[in-house]
């Protein structure tokens, strides 16, 4: 997705809530896929004004509810080493949510975002189902504060830092499968921006400089790449589509086609053509998103390999798709990108079958 607001506030929240799972995007950060491409040069956003009131402080008291004894849990294979790695973890989740919590007191919201953010990847990673429903609540008390406090000190409520405090407010809903809420936040965001834009781009520079301009667009770019993968994780391909072709539009024409974000939304266009049996347009779109990944040094070329590997699996191109879906394993492995290693070999054995019955 796109990372447009350098110190924005709900940055990571947003970017844990847009994770890519085989396929398609999926809601949570457990997909596969990892994560996205950091941006590069990127526009500063304001924080929340000092001096927060008491609104925050009662759901705090919430965090007792999940610092006390774990539930009961099924065992898993790993034996006592796997038990001491998940209360270590357990342990390591109720530290983080206590910084958190401290910084929201001290009235340090972006301090507490970037922490929230650590302990639902921790939270995911070691599968604490408690955790991550109590942070993504957490987080969404703290955006709602945060807003509340931008607007009742006179921000507009088309600022572009109301509008990034919605999308992610409007990324933590479709998590929490609050499905009108999602829709009603993506469409306020990308109906607000769209109309800011037509409406400020006869201004003169003297006015709104071109790099403001710009930075609304990108904010825009933003907004389009979550909602399409809200649509695509709900099987509106055809619409998904539609915004995804529209954020890339905007990167290529602001960042350039080597930006490591242009890169990623071709890559993700592909697998919503493909998705829709758009085979031929999928492959164009990955391949061209893969050569440009080799070619940047791109951080996330094992997931775009991938990608690449599944559409060729659907056009029963089954060798090359072997091929290139055991550079993408090398190139995980580097990275230790576990998630990613786990689902590509799946994928190879899933292509393993298929090549096994194909006639």
């Amino acid at each position: 997705m796109f990372r447009l607001l350098r110190a924005g506030l709900g940055r990571a929240l947003l970017r844990a809530a847009g994770r890519r799972g085989p396929g398609c995007w999926a809601p949570l950060p457990s997909g596969p896929a990892g994560g996205r491409a950091p941006a590069g040069r990127l526009p500063p956003s304001r924080g929340a004004p000092r001096g927060g009131g008491p609104g925050l402080l009662p759901l705090l008291a919430a965090l007792a509810w999940f610092s006390g004894p774990a539930a009961a849990e099924e065992p898993g294979a790993g034996g006592a080493a796997s038990d001491a790695e998940q209360d270590e973890a357990e342990a390591e989740i109720i530290r983080l949510l206590k910084r958190a919590k401290l910084s929201i007191m001290k009235d340090e919201p972006e301090e507490a975002e970037l922490i929230l953010h650590e302990a639902l990847r921790l939270a995911i990673q070691s599968d604490k189902k408690k955790a991550i429903i109590y942070t993504y609540d957490l987080a969404e008390k703290l955006f709602k504060a945060t807003m509340g406090y931008l607007l009742g000190g006179g921000m507009q409520q088309e600022d572009n830092a109301i509008i990034e405090i919605s999308l992610k407010l409007a990324s933590i809903y479709a998590v929490q499968n609050r499905q009108e809420f999602a829709l009603a936040g993506y469409e306020f965001c990308i109906s607000t921006l769209e109309e800011k834009i037509e409406r400020e781009k006869e201004l003169a520079e003297d006015v709104l400089s071109a790099e403001d301009k710009a930075n609304t667009s990108l904010l825009l770019g933003m907004c389009l790449d979550a909602y399409a993968r809200y649509l695509l994780s709900s099987r509106q391909l055809s619409q998904a589509q539609r915004m995804y072709e529209k954020a890339l539009h905007i990167s290529e024409e602001i960042l350039g086609e080597r930006h490591p974000q242009t890169i990623v939304l071709m890559s993700d266009l592909a697998t919503t053509l493909d998705a829709q049996g758009h085979f031929d347009e999928a492959c164009a779109y990955v391949q061209r998103a893969c050569d440009l990944a080799k070619q940047v040094g791109h951080p996330e070329l094992h997931v775009v390999l991938s990608n690449l590997a599944a559409v060729l699996m659907h056009r029963e191109r089954y060798a090359q798709a072997k091929e290139i879906y055991q550079e993408a394993l090398k190139q995980a492995e580097l990275k230790r990108d576990e998630v990613s290693i786990q689902h590509i070999k799946k994928e190879l054995a899933e292509l393993s079958r298929k090549s096994r019955s194909s006639p």
